[in-house]
Formats: structure tokens, sequence, C-alpha cells
């Protein structure tokens, strides 16, 4: 008989939101930092990785940017990325958010960038069979102006891989503030790539962020979202719109202080019946992986089997692919779910 663990260890996996640098084993990061003379807050691993509310967490997450400065740690990166996510859960498929803007100080360009990424990518694809496709962030810290010209190096320079755009980060008040990129948004829309947008998120944040999201920047995707459970108007409009939530329950609890319960909000979005995924976020940062993400985190939350699965599944019914490449993976998670459940 097979164990609750071992069965959500195992369920196939589609992670959505996951910000690429994040992927980065610790002792790479050191390295790298160590390599380049990037100083980080301490020396002291389990330290570096404590933090003390979200704008703490964004600086070692800008730290690992800067310590990525050539195309073959970018690739190397990627694909030690991919053989963690295939070990500890069972990935089949990613999304990476990458913040081209963070990368320009080191001299990397987009192009190169995003090359480099599919490099690593690619390599690992054909070793363990894992697809991926790339969301280009905005980094709300800087200003709309520079958004838009993202933008427009992403449709200047376009690459297969690179399907959508998305917002990170916090503006320089520390808000979400989504709809200061509206011309963002609109802009990349036009030119047919989809969106998502981080909003929602923690306790500091206003349910309406969700909405706004929704109604007014027009999204396929929203990103955490969880405060959008404590209004119950935009609850509704959230249901009505059958737009997906990617969720990340250990960002949660290491940044909001969050138990893993029943009445954690993650478990209330899909008791309300939004379309709920899951993934790691920052794995590396938040100390935890995709198989983690479902072992720890939703027994806790009182889920059973069929929700798992569901969510589970939901990953793969809200990537990004093409619709070929999303029917073949869905079969394939049918299939894995049906002989997994079989030794329940």
């Amino acid at each position: 008989m097979l164990s609750t663990h071992d069965y959500l260890r195992l369920l196939p996996k589609a992670e959505l939101h996951c910000h690429f640098v994040s992927v980065m084993r610790v002792p790479t990061l050191v390295e790298l930092a160590s390599t380049h003379k990037i100083e980080l807050k301490t020396d002291d691993l389990d330290a570096l990785l404590d933090y003390e509310g979200l704008p703490d967490f964004l600086d070692v997450f800008n730290a690992a940017h800067l310590a990525l400065t050539t195309g073959d740690e970018i690739a190397r990166v990627a694909y030690e990325g991919v053989e963690d996510g295939v070990r500890d859960g069972n990935l089949r498929y990613r999304e990476y958010f990458i913040n081209p803007d963070n990368f320009a100080p080191r001299g990397i360009d987009y192009p190169s960038l995003i090359d480099a990424m599919t490099d690593g990518l690619t390599q690992a694809e054909r070793d363990f069979g894992v697809g991926f496709r790339i969301v280009a962030a905005i980094n709300r810290s800087l200003s709309p102006e520079t958004a838009v010209k993202m933008v427009e190096t992403v449709i200047a320079h376009p690459r297969d891989v690179v399907v959508g755009i998305g917002m990170d980060d916090l503006t320089p008040e520390f808000t979400e503030d989504p709809l200061r990129f509206r011309e963002a948004y609109e802009l990349a829309q036009r030119h047919g790539l989809k969106t998502s947008a981080h909003v929602g998120e923690t306790l500091n944040a206003s349910p309406q962020n969700v909405v706004d999201a929704i109604e007014t920047l027009g999204v396929d995707r929203i990103d955490h979202g969880y405060r959008v459970v404590d209004d119950a108007d935009a609850l509704a409009c959230a249901v009505a719109s059958g737009v997906p939530f990617t969720c990340t329950p250990h960002s949660t609890h290491m940044l909001s202080a969050w138990e893993f319960t029943p009445e954690h909000r993650i478990a209330q979005m899909v008791r309300a019946g939004l379309p709920v995924t899951l993934a790691t976020d920052d794995a590396v940062f938040f100390k935890t992986d995709i198989g983690r993400e479902y072992t720890h985190a939703l027994p806790a939350m009182g889920l059973d089997d069929a929700q798992t699965a569901r969510i589970a599944r939901a990953g793969f019914e809200a990537s990004w692919c093409d619709s070929a490449q999303r029917d073949r993976m869905l079969a394939d998670v049918d299939a894995q779910i049906l002989a997994l459940s079989a030794l329940r």
C-alpha cells in the first residue's frame, strides 16, 4: 500500500510559479557569490535563508541575480534545477519567471539571458523529459516606463520558449499596485503574450489587487492571490472568471507565518472551487522543493487524494505550452494518477 507521503511525492507535477534564480543550489550560490565577490548578508547558510518578511527575502533574492554573470553559469543553474525537481517531486513541466532588468547590471542582455537558460533547460529536457517555458517578469521596484521597455525588448527578440510576462518584487513603496503597469500589460497582450501578476500575496496586500488584475489587466493567471478569500465579492469575481491561481504554500509560512491547517487560505481557495496549482515560488530560498510543497502542506490542510490529484492536474491544464504538448502531458498525468491510485 502506497503511503500518503509517497503518493503525493510521486504525483506528476507541473510548476507554474518558479523564479529562475531560486532553483540555484545553495552550494552553487555560495560558490558563485565568492567567485564574483558578491557580498551575502551572512556566511551562515541557515541564517542566510531566514527572513524577517518579504523585503528581507528580496535582498537575498537580488544578490543571487548578481552571482550569475556568464551564460555557462546560467545554463548550469537551469540544468541542476530540473535534475533536483525530478528527484524531489516527479517534476514533468515547469515555467520560469525571469527578470531581465535584474541581469542588466551584470552586462547580460535579454537575448543572451534567454538563450543561456534555453541551453540548460533543453539539455535537461533531453535527459529527463521535463518540458519548459519562460515568462519575462516586470520588477515592480523599477518604473512603469522600464516595464514597457522590457516588454518592447521581449517583442523585439522573439523566442518560442518565451510565452508571457508577469510582475513580481514590490514597488518602492512596498506595495503590489498592479495597475501601475497597465501600459506594459496592454502592449504584451497586443502582441499575443500571455500575462500573469503577483497579487494578494501577504497580509499587507489587498483583495482588490486580485480583482484589478483579473478585470482591468485581464491576466490569464494569478500568482499567489491568497487574500481573495478575505473578501466575498473578490472571491466571487475570481471564481466566476475561471482564472487559475499559482499558489506556493511554504512561502506563506516563511513570509507571513501562516500555519498549514484546514483554514489556510490555500485550502479555502480549493474548497471555494478556484483552479489552484502548487509551486515552490523560490525553492532554495524558502528551504523547500516541489515534492515538499505537496507532502508537507496538503495533508496538514486536510485535502484528500481527489483534491490533491486535481491540484496536480490543474498545473498542466493552466500551462502556457502549445495545446498539443498540453494534451500529451495530460494523458500521461491521468495514466500516472490512475496507476498511483491503484496502489492506495
